[in-house]
């Protein structure tokens, strides 16, 4: 078995067997939280990324904080619990977590806060810094040259986007001659992916002379992007 796709499997297995059934949209999502104002909202990602948008009212309690039970305990089980992350990865351990807590009525969102986002929902955000945040402009810049751009929109906390790092570095010195590769970290350029409207975690993109020939969203393999990029060296 490929390395990368077994230690991807590692990462998703666990959560193959989890139950879905209160998995619900990012419409339904909106419409509940506002009918019901008890409604604990809860964001288990990270304080960084909370910080940098989120739903209102959410309250942020960290999936990979070792007190998690602990802090959800303070809540009255017979309230019902909205919980979402950026994707969802984090969310349906969470969502589980919580449930075995004693919690009877628990809601996850679909698709994370990156749908929430696709929908225009309202968000909160405390920490809106983003002065060396990329543009449109520096995007363009970054991806003017003669040869084939592969661009990896990633985040530190993304398994799959750690799991494809080593052999992007492998790719971008295979293909020096004839690739570039430009690496944009979601979370601390979020207004430029944003007006880019890229909406998921990985993402990989292929342009030539500032044209997108190729776009792809979530895990894939080392020999899957070679052969893309192959079509349009030449």
């Amino acid at each position: 078995m490929n390395r990368y796709l077994y230690f991807l499997l590692i990462f998703i297995l666990p959560s193959c067997n989890i139950d879905k059934s209160n998995l619900i949209s990012a419409s339904d999502f909106n419409q509940m939280i506002k009918n019901d104002k008890s409604a604990i909202i809860i964001d288990v990602r990270t304080p960084e990324e909370f910080n940098k948008g989120h739903l209102r009212n959410a309250l942020n309690i960290n999936w990979f904080d070792k007190n998690f039970d602990e802090n959800i305990n303070i809540f009255n089980t017979d309230l019902p619990v909205f919980v979402y992350c950026l994707s969802g990865g984090r969310s349906s351990q969470a969502n589980e977590k919580i449930k075995s807590l004693g919690f009877k009525n628990v809601y996850e969102l679909n698709g994370g806060i990156l749908e929430w986002r696709k929908s225009k929902f309202p968000e909160a955000i405390l920490n809106n810094n983003y002065d060396n945040s990329l543009n449109v402009e520096d995007f363009n810049d970054l991806i003017e040259t003669d040869k084939i751009v592969l661009v990896d929109y990633y985040a530190n906390w993304c398994a799959p986007c750690k799991i494809m790092e080593p052999y992007l570095d492998e790719l971008s010195i295979e293909y020096s001659q004839n690739m570039k590769l430009v690496r944009i970290d979601y979370d601390e350029n979020l207004p430029l992916v944003r007006s880019l409207e890229v909406y998921g975690l990985p993402v990989l993109q292929i342009y030539k002379d500032k044209n997108l020939l190729w776009s792809h969203v979530g895990f894939i393999e080392k020999s899957s992007v070679e052969e893309q990029l192959k079509k349009f060296i030449y």
